[in-house]
């Protein structure tokens, strides 16, 4: 009985973790550190319960069903169908360059193709670094604000910044020219919930980055609902796909074009098997959504290719 048991008690874990975190989320403490957590933790159980209740013939049928669960929530069973698309566009956290050169960087960034390139943590520390990946990319406009810099082969029709509260970075909104209408992109680094904050017992500081990040989520809706048109929302969001900010931002620009158009866990910062680097965007579809491989960050350059037209 007791190994049934335990088939059971996996199921309704994984169930009550993913119901918890992806319903809750944010509300309270234990729920935003159940979302944010790597959700391929709720798959370690398993290589040891399959075996153990299928030796036993006693609940391998139902820990079977938690384990595709759990590995469905961390984004190992995603698949979707995949064409070429008319327009491409990258999001990506450079780490203020100190992994990499310019000349390094610029090699990534044109062997993506991008006609849109929006940058996180671009206040590059090396002298002249910034300088030089310019040089390196002709054929690009560059418009910058405070840590985010976007590039863009597209005509520019303006660009504006808003204040990120809580910290010292800044949102860039910038309006392109696409197939003779607007386009408006809008390129944004959220600030992070550190676990180890959790793990180390100040729970004080986490209560204050979840507040934080909640007013920074508010900024994003705003100027989304105030912004006409295409839109396309791209950055290190810092949020895992799930829980409530994250359905806010969905809900606010539009879907989540790697859960649309990507393949496998996308994990966008590998050290931690997370997915927090997103694009959102309305009045285009993705087509194609791709993690790149690339050594110049502690992140992954996401490319998403897009369609003209909303999703239907």
């Amino acid at each position: 009985m007791f190994r049934s048991r335990l088939a059971w008690f996996y199921l309704l874990l994984v169930v009550l973790i993913w119901g918890l975190g992806e319903f809750v989320g944010e509300r309270t403490l234990p729920t935003l550190l159940l979302a944010y957590a790597p959700a391929v933790l709720w798959l370690l159980p398993a290589p040891f319960v399959l075996p153990w209740t299928a030796l036993r013939k006693r609940g391998f049928a139902v820990t079977l069903v938690g384990a595709l669960l759990a590995a469905w929530g961390a984004g190992f069973l995603h698949w979707t169908p995949q064409q070429n698309g008319e327009l491409r566009v990258l999001d990506y956290n450079v780490n203020s360059g100190y992994k990499s050169t310019p000349q390094r960087m610029a090699a990534v960034l044109k062997n993506a193709d991008a006609d849109i390139i929006m940058l996180q943590e671009s206040n590059f520390q090396p002298p002249g670094y910034r300088e030089a990946l310019a040089d390196a990319l002709p054929g690009y406009t560059v418009r910058s604000a405070v840590e985010v810099m976007t590039l863009t082969r597209l005509p520019v029709l303006s660009s504006e910044t808003v204040d990120l509260p809580g910290n010292q970075r800044e949102v860039l909104l910038t309006r392109l020219q696409w197939r003779g209408q607007p386009l408006s992109v809008v390129n944004a680094h959220l600030g992070t919930v550190q676990v180890m904050d959790a793990l180390a017992g100040d729970m004080v500081y986490l209560q204050v980055a979840r507040d934080r990040r909640t007013s920074q989520a508010q900024v994003l809706e705003q100027m989304a609902s105030r912004t006409s048109g295409r839109l396309v929302l791209g950055g290190d969001l810092n949020t895992p796909p799930r829980g409530l900010i994250y359905r806010q931002l969905k809900q606010a620009v539009g879907p989540d074009a790697f859960a649309q158009a990507g393949r496998g866990p996308g994990w966008t910062f590998p050290a931690l098997r997370v997915r927090i680097d997103h694009q959102m965007a309305r009045g285009l579809t993705p087509t194609r959504a791709t993690v790149l491989p690339a050594e110049e960050s502690d992140h992954l350059p996401l490319v998403v290719e897009y369609r003209e037209g909303d999703t239907k």
